[in-house]
């Protein structure tokens, strides 16, 4: 683990503030909207490290932009995802579990990994 200096501490911080995925540079706004002089390059270094130790999660995006989000969960999981108003839900997705083997076993491949994370429009965002 690395060693918690102001920098990281504020990126924690703001990254526990926030509802849901976002960007790098969406979270450097809003430290830098809120007076902060922290630069890009140490948040993304922060938020690597927060990832790293499983304190956070990222996924990319559909357009293809690496999003992060608070995590308390420690285990493996998957989301559901706003493309409206970024809302998530974490889910526990045992068929996917159960296929992604099944699938790699059938093709002779052991130790599979997989991400996956689905995106659409949470029901307050499809009233609109």
């Amino acid at each position: 683990m690395k060693r918690n200096t102001w920098q990281r501490e504020a990126v924690t911080t703001e990254l526990n503030a926030i509802n849901g995925f976002v960007s790098a540079q969406a979270l450097f706004a809003r430290m830098r909207d809120a007076g902060s002089t922290i630069s890009l390059a140490t948040v993304y270094r922060a938020l690597t490290d927060l990832v790293g130790e499983k304190a956070a999660d990222s996924l990319l995006s559909p357009e293809g932009e690496n999003l992060y989000r608070a995590c308390a969960s420690d285990g493996h999981h998957h989301h559901l995802i706003c493309r409206s108003c970024g809302a998530t839900a974490e889910i526990n997705a045992e068929p996917v579990e159960s296929w992604a083997q099944q699938v790699a076993a059938a093709h002779g491949f052991t130790q599979a990994q997989h991400v996956v994370d689905v995106f659409g429009l949470c029901a307050d965002c499809s009233l609109t």
